[in-house]
């Protein structure tokens, strides 16, 4: 157990002094005048999603924040909020754009409980993604295992962001990535002021990949009922439609809209 604990804490220092490296000497004088996002960036890809990693390098470059990112060692895919029994075991590990991670031998809920009860954490957002492939409807709502990690940050009252890019050959992830730090900055202050507290709903982005034209801007809409044009080829996609008003996610999916819709975490 006393090798665990300093196992734990060794882990703990390390990480932390990764992310404070190249701060400026007055960064501690700088952080008490303006409040630093505090954001946790998680998957159900693995650490070596290009999807997060793809969200990681956007993140770093917004304006004082700290981006900690806590991963599953392995894909999870469709293991929606599914936890594993203690003990969690954990490693350092790097992105390819050079940025420190913690890959947790685990399911994406494992990686969020990892990083707030082992590592200590305290994020004032949660972002979980960005996934490959869409999770809609009753998808995102029970299967999505990158939604998962969503509602379990959403359960200890932290707000989160799940984004999926849709299905291609490649996903379009700078399309995904515009819409997530869209999401961030016009969120950011009620963020920062609500300290990580609070959150009731996560945030279910989904953006698709557009084989003819772009994608057509955000719609805020329910989640889809029902199973039917939740998994799309990007062919089927139609960032050309001309419908104006998708009634629920799916919908406004297929027809090339980014859709944001809420999904409530039952209870533990």
């Amino acid at each position: 157990m006393m090798s665990r604990r300093r196992s734990i804490a060794a882990l703990v220092l390390a990480f932390v002094a990764a992310t404070l490296v190249g701060l400026p000497a007055s960064a501690s004088t700088a952080e008490k005048k303006v409040a630093k996002l505090r954001i946790l960036v998680t998957n159900d890809d693995g650490v070596e999603g290009e999807g997060m990693h793809a969200l990681v390098t956007a993140l770093l470059e917004e304006p004082k924040v700290q981006v900690s990112v806590v991963a599953p060692a392995e894909n999870q895919s469709g293991t929606s909020d599914k936890v594993s029994p203690p003990p969690l075991v954990a490693t350092e590990t790097t992105l390819p754009d050079g940025t420190d991670a913690v890959a947790v031998n685990g399911f994406p809920a494992d990686s969020v409980i990892y990083a707030l009860d082992e590592l200590g954490l305290k994020p004032h957002v949660v972002i979980s993604g960005i996934n490959e492939g869409q999770n809609l409807g009753p998808i995102g709502q029970d299967v999505s295992g990158t939604v998962g990690a969503a509602k379990t940050a959403v359960r200890r009252g932290i707000p989160a962001l799940a984004v999926s890019q849709g299905l291609g050959d490649p996903p379009d992830y700078e399309s995904g990535v515009k819409y997530a730090i869209e999401w961030l900055r016009e969120h950011r202050k009620e963020l920062t002021k609500a300290k990580g507290k609070g959150a009731t709903t996560v945030a279910n982005l989904n953006v698709p990949t557009c084989l003819i034209g772009e994608v057509r801007g955000l719609k805020e809409v329910p989640a889809a009922t029902s199973d039917v044009d939740l998994v799309l080829a990007a062919e089927a996609v139609q960032c050309d439609s001309t419908l104006g008003d998708p009634p629920d996610d799916a919908q406004a999916f297929k027809n090339g809209f980014a859709a944001l819709s809420e999904v409530t975490p039952e209870p533990e």
